[in-house]
């Protein structure tokens, strides 16, 4: 049986199971290179993990520099919240999230000043020899420091997916891209190549992997020809990195689906890539760990895919963290209605967007304004008829009937038994399903089921080791009052 690298050698790509081939609708956005927006009067940046792992670094009426920390923490899963702009902290209150439930989240709101003034800590790009003399916790400082996450949607803090617990032999960059619409990663190879190979030079620095495969679909002939160009020019091992290019196909850049194109590999039920010597990043990651390390810039904005027929100037713009949607939607010109749909992400794993007061987020890489023409109308929930079709174009080689059944019926625990939490959410099994059943919320749906009640029994021990304590401590106090007696 051949080894992981002598796989990765041959350069041969393997077939996953399922996946559809849905209009791409990327030639809306991809025409022009990314730009600037206006600036928003006010930005409202969530501060998770205020209370759990960091406290709140400013107030109510203080005055922010861009680029200033607005959480701090000691904790090593803490990801810092800078200012995306410079002004004066107006409010700190629980508003709309940029999630499907608009639930409010805990945000610090800053009035813009327009000055555009900086913190002293970011500077002029070090050299080359600079970077390659600093350590791994050096390195990782700067990374957490900059708050830097995962942009290819999940938003995992990048520095502990940088300290993996095993060693890794194979470092895959994520260009793929795969859903419809979005262009924001295409875009950003096309014109940061360099700064993307930087990126990934520092991540070959910190954990030395043998092989680094940047996969890119074969629908971007731009960014693998300007990716490979940079490549060549590259301080990397020439026999190290390659450019490999993925047949279109959704959802080829899921994480597990990519690693089983390049590699054959099946990543098992409830592990992880580094399990198996593999880590895999986003192309936008990378290019934010280089502006971390050499600059020590902190992540303050994203490329974000502005498309659909609903919008006057489509395109991919850089868009501070925290800009409301509201803002966006004004400045390029919504010709949609109040009830027109926003969907943030693409048409397969986006959301609609309840509340447009809702900001971006590190993960946020698309707002889809379509038309009425571009999607389909409500149609209503019809009976399965059994067809198998969800089955056929699953990528995750689940079975879709069961997990709707047991959903369906809240039988939470009976759809986890069908390896529930394998599901990626990709929409597969909805796009081609008859019957037009949105199995992908009822997934959705069970999943947060799972969740709550895991977090409950996780309360309710918690719960009990207090009383237990209190009972042990209290039955303490009782027998030395009996013996001084």
């Amino acid at each position: 049986m051949l080894t992981l690298l002598e796989q990765i050698d041959k350069g041969t790509l393997w077939r996953i199971p399922g996946g559809i081939h849905p209009p791409e609708h990327k030639s809306l956005s991809n025409q022009n290179k990314i730009a600037k927006l206006p600036l928003a009067a006010h930005y409202v940046v969530p501060v998770p993990g205020v209370g759990e792992t960091c406290t709140l670094a400013v107030k109510v009426g203080d005055t922010v520099a861009k680029g200033q920390v607005l959480t701090q923490g000691e904790d090593f899963r803490h990801l810092p919240v800078h200012a995306p702009v410079s002004g004066k902290v107006t409010a700190i209150e629980a508003r709309p999230s940029n999630h499907a439930s608009a639930l409010p989240v805990l945000s610090c709101v800053i009035e813009n000043d327009h000055q555009e003034r900086w913190i002293d800590s970011v500077h002029a790009p070090l050299s080359l020899d600079d970077v390659a003399e600093m350590d791994n916790q050096a390195i990782l400082s700067r990374i957490q420091a900059a708050g830097i996450a995962g942009l290819g949607g999940a938003a995992f803090p990048t520095h502990i997916k940088l300290t993996p617990v095993s060693d890794i032999e194979l470092l895959i960059i994520n260009g793929v891209e795969c859903e419809p619409y979005i262009t924001s990663d295409d875009k950003l190879m096309q014109e940061e190549c360099d700064e993307i190979i930087r990126g990934i030079e520092i991540i070959h620095q910190l954990l030395g992997p043998k092989r680094i495969i940047i996969a890119i679909e074969d629908n971007k002939p731009e960014a693998i020809e300007q990716i490979g160009h940079s490549l060549n020019r590259s301080k990397l091992p020439s026999n190290c990195a390659r450019v490999a290019k993925i047949p279109t196909l959704y959802p080829s850049g899921g994480e597990k689906q990519l690693i089983q194109i390049l590699t054959g590999q099946e990543v098992p039920s409830g592990a992880i890539p580094a399990n198996l010597g593999i880590l895999v990043q986003n192309v936008g990651t990378a290019y934010s760990i280089a502006q971390a390390v050499y600059r020590n810039m902190p992540l303050l904005e994203r490329v974000v895919t502005l498309t659909g027929q609903n919008v006057s100037k489509p395109g991919n713009y850089w868009v501070p963290i925290g800009t409301p949607v509201a803002h966006l939607l004004k400045v390029c010109q919504f010709k949609g209605n109040l009830d027109a749909p926003v969907i943030v992400g693409g048409p397969m794993m986006g959301y609609m967007l309840p509340n447009w007061d809702a900001p971006i987020t590190k993960g946020t890489n698309c707002l889809l304004m379509p038309s009425e023409q571009e999607i389909a109308p409500q149609s209503p929930e019809q009976p399965c008829i059994r067809c198998g079709e969800c089955a056929v174009a699953c990528p995750a080689q689940l079975l879709p009937q069961q997990l709707f059944w047991h959903a369906k019926a809240q039988e939470y625990d009976k759809a986890a038994s069908y390896n529930l939490r394998d599901c990626i959410e990709c929409g597969c099994c909805s796009y081609v399903c008859p019957s037009d059943i949105p199995l992908v919320e009822y997934y959705r749906v069970a999943k947060s089921a799972l969740k709550q009640e895991a977090e409950e029994k996780k309360q309710a021990e918690l719960a009990k080791q207090r009383f237990d304590s209190r009972t042990l401590r209290l039955e303490q106090e009782k027998q030395a009052r009996e013996e001084k007696a």
